[in-house]
């Protein structure tokens, strides 16, 4: 069970319903799961997919990850090419001992620190010392942009608090990471141009809406489009230019030469569709009519919620709504609590007897240590009893505190994957 107080969440049938639903989700998208069935050696060849990679001439095969998947790849990596592997190293938000012949690094996520920018550093080295002859399997997931920090003339904490700020600012996360691409010389096809000339399969774990592969932790082995104009401008429209204390806030082009990105295969293993499908599947089981109503659920998290449950009211009895994507929150208040928790929020004061919204952050982490939160009239019941008022809670942007209170947050601890937002609606 990747839910651990799926038990205190299932006090009705609706609830246990959804928590069995959430579950498929979370199972399907599991990284070293997708690794067995996606990943093999076969007939002197990598398979990766339906995509073959010869390994004749190949001097040694060896694993680089950044982000939230990037341990769960390496332990399955290892697994898969067994003495096919010559080494490797990854870069993760946890610490782990687990994989015998790839180092980890730890870094730290929201907001990069040194021990950020030294296992770039460590990273970098190891590719650079790759040669023609050699494959290197590059994972890419979610939370390696914050990762990958390597600055021209920002230190990590003035990047983290222009993070912070465009964030704030309700910045949509492919703007986000056309800035990010700019102002680190590790993201925006940069590792692609440290492994040159090796041969690079990059197994991309997408949270992204529209699986943008480029996106994904900023593109690291990705031939950038965007131009350090254009990251400009959007500093330039959020007002968060002169926030930098340096000249245009250090920024720097990214990579462009093709002959970097010749040998380099960008390959999509994983996204939200994989988790939604599940869903779908298991709620079928049960007896719901469902449907996957949004793979790019965006917006503020507010007008999500009450979008959703709309669709919810106007569905028939036995309806189960699946969506996922990414919403985002505009910081009003100095509570505590991510996207999904606010979405959940801001469905208390509309949800009716029989309804239930559910909302994860698939990593299990939704700005704090809960991945989301349950809400439906039983949580209005609880709330009530124990004097809270969503609204007053939504003013200060403090859900995980509401949550917390009430018993619906979901607690997951960290999941080993990361394909966005899952959102499950509900009726009887």
């Amino acid at each position: 069970m990747k839910i651990i107080n799926s038990r205190d969440l299932s006090g009705t049938p609706l609830r246990q319903a959804a928590v069995q639903i959430a579950e498929a989700g979370l199972a399907a998208i599991d990284t070293q799961k997708a690794i067995r069935d996606h990943v093999r050696l076969g007939d002197g060849s990598l398979v990766v997919k339906n995509e073959a990679f010869p390994l004749a001439d190949v001097a040694g095969i060896y694993v680089v990850g950044v982000g939230k998947c990037a341990i769960d790849a390496a332990l399955a990596l290892e697994a898969v090419l067994g003495e096919r592997l010559t080494g490797g190293m990854v870069i993760d938000v946890r610490e782990s001992s687990a994989p015998k012949k790839i180092k980890v690094f730890r870094g730290f996520h929201p907001w990069p620190n040194e021990a950020n920018v030294d296992a770039t550093k460590n990273l970098v080295n190891f590719l650079e010392a790759r040669g023609e002859n050699d494959l290197v399997i590059c994972v890419i997931s979610g939370g390696g942009s914050t990762l990958l920090c390597s600055p021209q003339d920002l230190s990590c904490q003035d990047e983290g608090l222009l993070l912070n700020l465009l964030m704030r600012r309700g910045v949509e996360i492919k703007k986000i990471n056309a800035v990010r691409k700019h102002i680190s010389f590790a993201r925006g096809g940069h590792l692609a141009k440290y492994a040159y000339p090796a041969t690079v399969v990059s197994l991309i774990f997408s949270d992204v809406i529209g699986n943008d592969l480029e996106t994904v932790a900023s593109g690291p082995t990705f031939r950038d489009t965007t131009t350090v104009a254009e990251a400009e401008k959007i500093l330039t429209e959020h007002d968060a230019l002169k926030s930098c204390g340096v000249d245009k806030c250090g920024l720097i082009e990214t990579p462009k030469e093709e002959k970097y990105f010749e040998k380099v295969h960008n390959i999509l293993l994983v996204n939200n569709e994989v988790a939604l499908e599940a869903m779908r599947d298991a709620a079928r089981s049960l007896g719901f009519a469902a449907e996957i109503r949004s793979r790019t659920l965006q917006g503020e998290a507010r007008e999500a919620a009450g979008a959703i449950i709309s669709d919810l009211r106007k569905s028939p009895d036995k309806s189960a709504l699946l969506y996922g994507g990414e919403t985002t929150v505009m910081v009003r208040g100095q509570g505590q609590g991510g996207r999904n928790q606010e979405l959940a929020l801001s469905g208390v004061p509309r949800i009716i007897e029989g309804e239930l919204v559910v909302a994860i952050n698939s990593d299990g982490r939704d700005n704090s240590d809960v991945a989301g939160a349950f809400c439906d009239t039983e949580t209005g019941r609880k709330a009530h009893a124990l004097g809270l008022t969503a609204e007053d809670f939504l003013k200060n942007n403090d859900s995980y505190n509401f949550f917390a209170q009430t018993g619906d947050r979901i607690v997951t601890g960290d999941t080993g994957s990361n394909v966005s937002d899952l959102v499950l609606a509900i009726k009887n």
